[in-house]
């Protein structure tokens, strides 16, 4: 059996509850416009430069952290080795 909706049908919503919808659809509608001015603010703000001696000091800074942590993998390697060594003695 098929029920239909019409005029008749009650749907009994609350004055609170149709003033907390409409703002909250307030909020959202707001939050989007902002949003929309701060993308287009955004769009119009120049493009950060990167200069060469920026680019060179941060891979330089990057290969340096990379040899001190070959430096440190081979100390916890030796570590390792001397650590095996002794058990080994002990067994």
């Amino acid at each position: 059996m098929v029920k239909f909706f019409n005029e008749p049908t009650g749907i009994k919503i609350s004055f609170k509850t149709l003033i907390a919808i409409g703002a909250a659809m307030a909020t959202v509608i707001s939050m989007w416009f902002i949003l929309q001015g701060d993308i287009a603010d955004a769009k119009e703000l120049p493009k950060p430069s990167i200069t060469r001696i920026e680019f060179d000091m941060k891979d330089e800074l990057i290969r340096q952290t990379i040899m001190n942590t070959l430096e440190d993998v081979k100390e916890i390697k030796e570590d390792l080795k001397r650590m095996e060594d002794k058990i080994d003695q002990l067994r």
